[in-house]
């Protein structure tokens, strides 16, 4: 990485960046990520876990395009599969052999039964055709979801998202339902124990479905790990235990994997932590390696669901085309084959323990938690406990993007997804990087 030399002045984005991203506003509509707005770069490229704008400087990049970019940038392997195919064709959904293969191999590293894919292009679009397809096996129509969830911003789903990213819409589609979720934090019924607090969630579930729906609940469905909401992780037993109430009211049971999936939490897939099989997982984000696909994968007996399994009844125009097949027929044996999902989980758990090194010492840390390369953290005000102001949270991020290193710490709740293919001391590096950006703060602002 290149070396900067820091100063006390407000961060700016280099002046190359600088003059494209305004040059951009000019053009592009409102609502971009809040990543982008904040930093203000201009990508040139990237190699592995990094980053490097166009003035030049390198930044070691813990986001991952939120957990999309699994391979990093530049994979030489990727770029060659995809440019190739790019070369023959790129669209049409025709057979082709990467698609064969790939879902060859992804048949065998799911879970057991779940062999039948079809593939699509976003999150909210494989979500949607999930909750169809529910639809179509059971001939009900209401949905299930949880606070704090995310499962897209189309309006099929918005019902079902946490309350921040649907406010101010007007009304959602009916029959969507959402019960609480036993976030660690800060448990929604005051208990005290992760235990009591997944307990009563479950109870909780068991009579809202009694006395606020018809009775006609399709789908559950819901994140291993939330990770729109904190990569908050559910207390041991909950998630099976809302698998067992899906199957005491004939509901399917969906895990949504499009974060948790291939590899980031340091198994294949979410649900692999609690040996749970569920009856249906969406996926998307990782195993494209930053080209944009996702999926539904299933069972032979529910794919078979009619109207969902009509000609063009599950498909999508631009689901599982040449260059989308390609890209993740690569990235999946790239997993298998560099044993990306194992350093995921190494790499992972080094990275807790630094952070919980951290935290001893470092008071706007509140609380640390995660999975392989999924994990969070908690911003606060040491005075009172509560979450970090904002505007402190965006000095901590601007002062890491000074000292090279990208992280979402603009928000209390910190999420830290790294591309998988991460390595140790690039890890460890930059958490040390992120931590001397957290107290320069805290010295700042007399915290």
């Amino acid at each position: 990485m290149t070396p900067q030399t820091l100063t006390d002045a407000p961060y700016s984005a280099g002046p190359k960046s600088k003059a494209l991203f305004q040059e951009e506003q000019e053009y592009i509509a409102p609502g971009l990520q809040t990543i982008a707005l904040y930093a203000q770069l201009a990508i040139d490229g990237g190699k592995g876990a990094s980053l490097r704008d166009v003035d030049g400087k390198e930044y070691l990049d813990l986001v991952a395009g939120i957990g999309v970019a699994s391979l990093g940038y530049g994979h030489p392997d990727w770029a060659k599969a995809v440019g190739e195919q790019a070369a023959k064709t790129a669209v049409g959904s025709f057979t082709t052999p990467h698609r064969v293969s790939f879902l060859r191999t992804l048949a065998g590293v799911t879970p057991k039964g779940l062999t039948r894919c079809q593939l699509y292009s976003s999150g909210a679009e494989a979500v949607e055709a999930a909750l169809r397809l529910a639809k179509s096996r059971t001939g009900k129509f209401e949905v299930m979801g949880f606070w704090g969830g995310f499962h897209g911003k189309t309006q099929g789903v918005m019902g079902l998202l946490n309350d921040g990213f649907k406010n101010g819409y007007g009304a959602t589609a009916p029959g969507l339902h959402l019960s609480p979720y036993p976030d660690s934090r800060n448990c929604p019924f005051g208990t005290k124990g992760e235990h009591d607090c997944g307990a009563h969630s479950l109870d909780f579930l068991r009579e809202k479905i009694k006395r606020e729906t018809t009775g006609a609940v399709a789908a559950i469905i819901i994140e291993p790990v939330q990770g729109t909401n904190g990569n908050v992780i559910p207390p041991k037993g909950f998630f099976a235990g809302v698998q067992s109430i899906a199957k005491e009211i004939g509901a399917v049971f969906i895990s949504d994997e499009m974060i948790t999936g291939f590899g980031r939490t340091g198994k294949m897939f979410g649900c692999d932590h609690e040996g749970v099989i569920p009856d249906m997982m969406t996926i998307g984000k990782g195993f494209g390696g930053g080209f944009p696909v996702s999926g539904v994968v299933t069972s032979s007996e529910i794919a078979n669901s009619k109207p969902w399994s009509n000609p063009s009844g599950s498909s999508s125009s631009y689901g599982g085309n040449p260059l989308a097949s390609a890209a993740c027929d690569t990235t999946l044996k790239i997993i298998l084959r560099d044993k990306l999902v194992e350093n995921a989980a190494t790499v992972g758990a080094a990275m807790l323990q630094r952070l919980t090194d951290i935290k001893a010492k470092q008071p706007l840390i509140g609380s640390v938690r995660g999975r392989g390369l999924m994990i969070g953290v908690d911003l606060v005000n040491p005075k009172d406990k509560k979450p970090l102001d904002k505007a402190v949270c965006r000095e901590i991020f601007e002062e890491g993007l000074k000292r090279g290193v990208l992280t979402m710490a603009y928000n209390p709740s910190l999420r830290i997804n790294p591309p998988l293919v991460i390595t140790e001391k690039q890890a460890l590096d930059g958490l040390d990087l992120m931590a001397e950006a957290m107290s320069v703060v805290q010295k700042r602002r007399s915290l």
